[in-house]
This record gives structure tokens, C-alpha cells and sequence, in this order.
């Protein structure tokens, strides 16, 4: 099992979830993160003194896959990310030791599973 961290430029974030879906994951948590890589630092003028904005807008996706999920989550993310430019992001996959489903207990891989739909 893995989780996949993948910083990403705001404006792709629905071509991402879009491919993610299309490579059948679904399960993610997304979270708006501010952040500084190798994007030049834009300098402005504010009430006569000179600024400096380091820090750049981004989307965090976090992504728990078992293995076999690992590499069309990777190329889902850079195929739909990417635009050429400094700044597109940057994307972490970190050993997962243990997931577990609170509502059910099951551990690591079942609980990746997704669960089938219900109607209440």
C-alpha cells in the first residue's frame, strides 16, 4: 500500500479527478495548501514598499492505493497535470503501514476498497 501526496496548479484540478476517475480512483481527500518550489518570486509594490509573494496557491491531493493501483495513479496525475511550465507540482509516494475503515474495521487493502452504493 502506498499514499500518493500530489501538489498540483489549482486550475487542473478538475482534468485530474477527471483522469483519476477514468483509472477507476476514486478515493481521495483534496486540500487548497499554499506552497513555494521553483516558481520565480513575484515582486510588488505595496504602499510604497517592495513585497514579496512566495507563496503560491496549490491543491494537495492525498491518495491511499494498494500496489496495483500505484502506477495508473502516478500516470493519471502527470498526464493530466502537466503543462510545461515551472510551478505544475510535484507528486510523493510514501509507504502506507496500516488503513483502516472506521465504520467497519476492515484493514489495509479491503479497506481501499471502494464500498458498493447504498440507498437510505
Amino acid at each position: 500500500m502506498r499514499l500518493i501526496t500530489a501538489i498540483i496548479r489549482p486550475e487542473k484540478l478538475e482534468d485530474v479527478k477527471t483522469a483519476l476517475f477514468a483509472a477507476e480512483v476514486t478515493g481521495m481527500t483534496i486540500l487548497r495548501v499554499a506552497g513555494h518550489g521553483g516558481e520565480k518570486i513575484a515582486l510588488e509594490t505595496y504602499r510604497g514598499a517592495p513585497m514579496v509573494y512566495e507563496f503560491h496557491e496549490k491543491i494537495q491531493l492525498e491518495i491511499a492505493v494498494s500496489e496495483p493501483f500505484v502506477a495508473v495513479t502516478v500516470k493519471a496525475i502527470l498526464d493530466s497535470a502537466r503543462t510545461g511550465e515551472v510551478g505544475d507540482g510535484k507528486i510523493f509516494v510514501r509507504p502506507l503501514e496500516q488503513v483502516i475503515r472506521i465504520r467497519t474495521g476492515e484493514v489495509d487493502n479491503e479497506a481501499l476498497t471502494p464500498e458498493p452504493m447504498r440507498h437510505h
